[in-house]
């Protein structure tokens, strides 16, 4: 179905009634998407998320773990953005960053992502991840550590496909698949997919 026509729930947190009038307007110009839950703290938007199980999370902040479950993908739309804060957010399970001084470019094309199970992040977010990664020390290149179809696998992993979809793409089962892809996390010492999606673009695997 497409996008245009699914019906898509929504939480949006943010401490400035403004911005959720914005956010509220903004999204429900979409056919089928309506926002059934508003917060103005992480603790509120938390039982929001809880009762109304909705597809997608927009928040301000970085919010508990226990938001980051199944039925739930969480797009961080914040004006902060230092290395530390992005890692943090990502690592917590966050699918998405968006500025806010880029979100009415940038917010609609980021739900529409993560609607397909993919990660999404604003060209800022993308430069300062890159950033961070050339402030560490150079890894090993990923042809000396990978096979070629490892590094096929890890490009389509950072491009936000499942293990299914690489599955297909590569005339492979998704047995092999799920087994390529923990041989990669293995080798790599990697822990989670956003882990993968940072190590391709460092080594210039994928454009960020």
């Amino acid at each position: 179905m497409d996008n245009e026509q699914r019906k898509v729930r929504f939480v949006i947190a943010d401490d400035h009634e403004l911005v959720r009038t914005g956010l509220k307007v903004l999204l429900e110009s979409q056919p089928g998407w309506s926002v059934v839950g508003e917060a103005d703290n992480g603790e509120k938007a938390l039982e929001l998320v809880k009762e109304h199980e909705p597809d997608i999370a927009i928040l301000d902040i970085a919010m508990p773990g226990e938001l980051n479950g199944p039925k739930v993908r969480v797009l961080i739309l914040t004006m902060h953005a230092t290395k530390d804060l992005v890692r943090e957010i990502l690592e917590a399970g966050a699918r998405g960053y968006v500025m806010k001084s880029d979100a009415a470019r940038d917010l609609i094309k980021a739900v529409e992502t993560l609607l397909e199970d993919k990660l999404f992040f604003t060209q800022t977010i993308s430069e300062i991840l890159l950033d961070g990664f050339l402030e560490k020390p150079q890894p090993s290149r990923a042809e000396n550590l990978l096979t070629k179809r490892e590094i096929e696998i890890v490009e389509l992993l950072a491009r936000g496909k499942s293990n299914k979809e690489v599955a297909t793409e590569l005339n492979i089962s998704l047995r092999t698949a799920e087994t390529h892809r923990a041989n990669i996390m293995n080798k790599l010492q990697l822990h989670s997919v956003q882990d993968l999606v940072r190590y391709a673009i460092r080594n210039k695997m994928v454009e960020s």
